[in-house]
């Protein structure tokens, strides 16, 4: 374990720069006071000297005094720290209320991402709000790397912090908000004082994001600026079938149009969706408690109240069989939001996804793409949310784009696709890989079309059951390592979106090893290296 420090890095700021100033004021004083540069300096001179020496000492004197260290001064500024580490833009919006929150008094709080945070910052601030996701088995959000890598390996003095810890995860993971844990424990090592025991939400569980509203109100934030935003109805317009025949899970291409104004957003952005359940498993459920579904239940049919709660197991059945209507109502946890990539662009006039359906219990569909893709009646309402997602929007000024994905990620990539065709910016590289041309090749049209107009400059594609021998994107990548080099010399930015397990981590590990982990860091920390991954 690295040895615990005291020393904070703003301590030797002020002092270094008093004693620059004065070697130079009694520099100056001797040139100024000299007739020749050749002569010892006489009693004239020697006076001037002394003066500036005097001024010099009680310029120390009045920066340095107790009250006023060189590690204090700041602290009014940066009384409130509001720190992110976020994949998904979720964390990030969660950052943002809470700074709004908390803003007032006299303190500018503003969000911050945590991998941008300097330590001497940390170092003068009284409180800081952390609010950090976990990603895959227990990882740091991307763009934490950096403070993982260069801070988390030292232990600083914290001891005049207080800090409260919002940590974002998913328990179908075993490293259950592992990242959230790890930074409590380090901030801990480090001396900071913990305002509440870490709340850890599953899920985005609205119980849990309700603990932190209070945590933040109690100390003196707005409550106003942490609730919810309210989740707009769009009608699903059209749902079909995008890869018949594949040897894949079914994928679906889904529109949405909203009831009322259409918002904005941009390509990157991320589409949060309310499921419902498969009405046949509430009507199972219903049976098996013994309620009839039209029964009332806090001003609807219970039917209807079920249909975006958690259904019990049944393990838990008997226990509830005996409860009304409501107490079973509030018993139950609502639905948890599906996220997805969106396809399209503001002027399509819709929301477009990508969703496969995927497996859920005992055979059937998993929650939200089962209701995407089969439930949701066409027609029908659906609640959605549209998240933006900063850490894969477009590198400001336009730079060369290579665009990474497979599967269903191609939804991100052809967001910023339309965006770029529409507004003329290129070169564009796509790297994209699938299962088999004959039908999996999503949006080809539109790809050949983008290749005919000069849109794209360069296409890869891998489709992987084609031929005996697997072929992924990563090996189209690695194949064009010349190519990949030249590109990111040329101030090409990198855009990953699909799967994190397979072919995320083959593109990052034969990035690494094309162009340097050092260098893949620094794309990342610069903003040049972006991804959208699940």
């Amino acid at each position: 374990m690295t040895p615990r420090t005291r020393f904070h890095p703003t301590a030797l700021v002020q002092p270094a720069l008093l004693a620059a100033l004065g070697l130079t004021g009694i520099g100056l004083a001797f040139v100024q006071t000299a007739p020749s540069p050749h002569r010892w300096p006489g009693a004239g001179e020697w006076g001037a000297a002394g003066i500036v020496l005097l001024a010099f000492a009680a310029l120390c004197a009045t920066a340095l005094r107790p009250g006023r260290s060189a590690d204090r001064q700041p602290a009014r500024a940066a009384r409130n720290l509001v720190l992110h580490a976020s994949q998904s833009g979720f964390a990030e919006m969660l950052a943002q209320r809470t700074a709004a929150a908390i803003a007032g008094d006299g303190d500018a709080a503003q969000a911050r991402t945590l991998g941008r945070l300097d330590m001497a910052s940390l170092a003068v601030a009284e409180r800081a709000w952390f609010v950090v996701s976990t990603t895959g088995e227990g990882d740091a959000p991307d763009p934490a790397r950096r403070f993982v890598a260069d801070a988390m390996h030292h232990r600083p003095d914290l001891g005049h912090l207080e800090y409260a810890l919002l940590s974002l995860g998913d328990r179908r993971y075993a490293e259950f908000c592992g990242f959230g844990r790890r930074l409590d424990a380090w901030l801990r090592a480090c001396g900071a004082r913990s305002m509440a025991p870490a709340i850890e939400v599953d899920e985005g569980d609205p119980a849990a994001l309700a603990r932190w509203r209070a945590l933040v109100t109690d100390r003196g934030g707005r409550a106003d600026a942490l609730a919810p935003a309210p989740e707009p109805l769009w009608r699903l317009d059209a749902r079909q079938r995008g890869n018949a025949g594949s040897p894949g899970g079914a994928i679906y291409r889904v529109r949405l149009v909203p009831e009322g104004p259409l918002p904005a957003w941009q390509a990157g952005d991320i589409a949060e969706i309310t499921p419902c359940n498969d009405p046949a498993a509430v009507a199972r459920t219903l049976a098996a408690l013994g309620h009839d579904g039209n029964r009332d239940a806090g001003g609807a049919p219970l039917r209807d109240r079920l249909s975006d709660r958690r259904l019990p197991p049944p393990s838990a059945l008997p226990a509830l069989r005996a409860m009304t209507p409501e107490a079973l109502i509030e018993q139950l946890r609502p639905l948890p939001h599906r996220s997805y990539s969106i396809a399209s662009i503001p002027a399509d006039g819709a929301v477009e996804l990508l969703v496969r359906r995927m497996p859920g219990e005992n055979g059937g569909s998993g929650l939200g793409s089962g209701w995407l893709c089969e439930h949701a009646p066409p027609g029908s309402s659906v609640h959605l949310h549209i998240r933006s997602n900063p850490g894969f929007h477009a590198p400001p000024g336009a730079p060369p784009l290579i665009l990474v994905g497979n599967g269903t990620g191609l939804a991100g990539l052809r967001a910023h696709l339309r965006a770029r065709a529409a507004a003329g910016e290129h070169p564009n590289w796509l790297l994209f890989g699938e299962r088999t041309r004959a039908h999996d090749l999503h949006f080809g049209d539109e790809i050949a079309r983008w290749q005919q107009d000069g849109t794209l400059t360069r296409v890869d594609l891998a489709f992987s059951r084609d031929q005996e021998e697997r072929v992924y994107v990563q090996h189209r990548l690695s194949a064009a390592a010349a190519t990949l080099r030249a590109w990111v010399d040329n101030g090409a930015a990198l855009l990953v979106c699909g799967s994190r397990d397979g072919m995320a981590a083959g593109v990052d590990a034969t990035l690494r090893e094309i162009l340097g982990s050092d260098r893949v860091d620094t794309l990342m920390a610069d903003g040049r290296y972006r991804r959208d991954v699940y």
